[in-house]
Parts: C-alpha cells; structure tokens; sequence
C-alpha cells in the first residue's frame, strides 16, 4: 500500500466497537466433501491472459479419513518464466520430455473424484482452470487464506501465509513456492484438525463484500482485522466475510455491505 493511496482515503471514523449488515444470519450449510481436491499452481507471472502456468500440485485427500489418498505434480512446458527466481523453475526444465498431457488427464480424473477444490489464496490458482492447457475442473473452491475459520488458539493472523499456517500446527517448513510442497502442507494441517467438517461447512458459507468504515487515522484496524486497501474494492478497506465470520470478529468500527 503505497502513500498516495493513504493519502487518498476519505472515509469518516465510524462510532467504534459498532458493525452493520445488510445480511440476515445465514446457518452454515450442509456441505457433502468427503474428498477434497488440494491444488497448488506455479506461474509465470500474475495473469492468465498474460503468462502460464509451470507447474501444478495435487493431492486428492479424504476428510473422513483425514489421509491423503493420491498426489501428483507435473511441469508444463514454456519458453520462459520471468519468476524464476522466486520459484526457481527453470524454462528448460519444463521443456524436458515427460508425460504432462496424461498427467492433465489424471488430473481431471481426480477432479471427478472430489466433491470441492481447496488452495490458500484460490481466487489466485482458480483464475488459471479453463485457461490455456489447465481443464475448467468445474468444482466449487474453498480458500484455506480467507474462507476458514482457523481456532483461535492457533493465534494466526487474518489471511494467514502457508509456512504461518503448517508452523500453527506444528509442521515443518522445509521448502517454498513449489506447487506439491504446498499442498503438502495444507494436507498435513487438514490430517491435524479435528474439526475439519465443521471448518469446511463454515467456510463454505456464502460471503458478502464489506467496506470499513475507517478514517486515515484508524486504517491499522482495519488492516488488522483483514480488510484489504484497494483490493477488491478500490479506494477503500475491504473484505468478504460469512455473516458467522463477521460476529466472531467484533469489529471496532463499522462496516457497510457492498453490492457486488
């Protein structure tokens, strides 16, 4: 968040320790994810129509289980990748013979398998399926970054990171920014939670957009408790929230919701 866009903000402080809603209180629904469809992507850069993807992870695992019963990652070719240096995949490695259309194949197989796709920051992987070589694996998504509900006893922060999230459970981080590894770690938490169908079922709650009602003075609240400057909602500090997550959170200020 750069200066000139503090600069520009023009909300009043709303009355603190207040919060509104448009929405009635929405009872969680009865989700039906036996296997979940953990997915992780490498890329070349941030936007589909722009760059490709390098590489997919995933890990078709069982809630009731809490066991992961398949895994795959697999390169795809391109002929450059300008993150290389923060993934470290080298365009020539992905151009090295090996089966990535059967891998795709196998993909889509486990896709048939699962009831709902899992990543942390989905909204980010989500955009790549159906673009390119990557199938529109037509389940619906649920983002481990911003739609569950993680215990408090973790002590995570809003919008937790993956290496922050497998600490909180008291898994070792030992790589990064490589597709499976991060399943990995979402797969080892999900093996951890006893209460994995309850977090599911609240985070697939359905979510409204939220503006914050805070002044340049004030913007640390909001920042604290999630709320983005600019993104989604240009111009302001906004989240989408569950109504459940909304009055979990008692909020110092108040929020208004955003047509969306």
């Amino acid at each position: 968040m750069g200066a000139a866009g503090l600069d520009a903000m023009s909300e009043s402080v709303g009355s603190p320790w207040q919060q509104t809603s448009l929405l009635p209180l929405v009872a969680a629904p009865k989700t039906s994810a036996d296997q979940v469809l953990i997915l992780d992507t490498e890329t070349t850069g941030l936007t589909p129509e722009d760059d490709q993807v390098l590489e997919v992870g995933a890990i078709l695992f069982s809630v009731p289980q809490r066991a992961v019963l398949a895994q795959l990652s697999f390169l795809l070719p391109a002929d450059q990748n300008s993150a290389e240096p923060l993934n470290g995949i080298s365009p020539a490695s992905t151009q090295a013979v090996q089966p990535w259309q059967h891998s795709l194949q196998l993909l889509q197989q486990f896709a048939s398998s699962a009831q709902l796709a899992v990543a942390h920051n989905a909204a980010f992987d989500r955009q790549w399926f159906g673009h390119g070589q990557l199938p529109d694996l037509q389940l619906p998504w649920l983002c481990t970054m911003e739609d569950i509900p993680w215990p408090a006893e973790r002590l995570l922060r809003p919008r937790p990171s993956v290496r922050d999230l497998a600490l909180a459970y008291g898994i070792p981080v030992w790589a990064a920014h490589r597709a499976l590894t991060d399943c990995i770690y979402l797969a080892q938490v999900f093996e951890r939670c006893v209460d994995l169908e309850q977090l599911i079922s609240e985070g697939c709650e359905p979510r409204h957009l939220y503006r914050a009602q805070v002044g340049y003075d004030d913007r640390h609240l909001a920042r604290d408790a999630g709320f983005r400057w600019n993104e989604p909602l240009h111009g302001a500090w906004s989240r989408r929230l569950s109504e459940r997550q909304l009055e979990a959170l008692d909020l110092p200020f108040k929020v208004v919701a955003v047509a969306s």
